[in-house]
């Protein structure tokens, strides 16, 4: 079961959903942009959280600054930097010692911007980073960058435009592409699920 939890991003108080199924090993999941409904409840984040959970994983997913019970307004992106930052630091203060990170579109973005080795992050998942949406020029080099995932018909994060510059990301990275899905990934949350689970064990 998941319990409510706060932590402190820049003197704001930050509200999360915790499952500590590991003593170790966890996650950070991050959502969708704030500005066009965009929470920690959204369905392709719960599908993150799932797969994770499976895997035996302690999951943290969280509303960034100024979203559901979160103090704070939309931060340019830089706020929300930060937000992820504190949630890794909350985890590792818990004891976590490999440390993931995953996000979704919006969420996906703001991850990239993260140094890996500074921020204490083992590995890197973006599902459907918005790169027809969103610029992407600040975001370079990822160690941490396992998988890529998007949708067959995602306008906003386009197999073909993502192939073209995910390498400068990671070329180790694995790329994968769901057929039939678009970027809300409905009715194909358990498709998600199954390709995170089969490249991330």
């Amino acid at each position: 079961m998941e319990e409510r939890i706060t932590f402190s991003s820049e003197n704001l108080s930050i509200e999360g959903l915790l499952q500590k199924t590991s003593d170790t090993k966890a996650v950070v999941i991050t959502h969708p942009h704030p500005l066009y409904g965009g929470n920690m409840h959204n369905n392709v984040v719960i599908a993150i959280c799932n797969a994770h959970q499976k895997l035996g994983r302690t999951t943290l997913r969280f509303n960034f600054r100024g979203v559901g019970g979160s103090q704070g307004s939309y931060g340019d992106g830089l706020g929300e930097q930060a937000d992820v930052g504190a949630a890794v630091k909350y985890l590792a203060d818990l004891g976590m010692q490999e440390i993931d990170l995953a996000g979704y579109s919006f969420g996906a973005w703001v991850n990239g911007h993260l140094n890996c080795a500074t921020a204490g992050i083992n590995n890197m998942v973006m599902v459907s980073p918005p790169v027809a949406f969103i610029d992407f020029a600040g975001v370079h080099a990822i160690d941490c960058l396992q998988l890529v995932v998007t949708g067959a018909r995602d306008e906003i994060a386009p197999p073909a435009m993502i192939k073209e510059i995910y390498a400068r990301w990671n070329s180790k990275a694995h790329f994968e592409v769901i057929d039939g899905a678009d970027h809300f990934y409905g009715g194909y949350e358990e498709h998600l699920e199954e390709v995170l689970l089969s490249h991330l064990k």
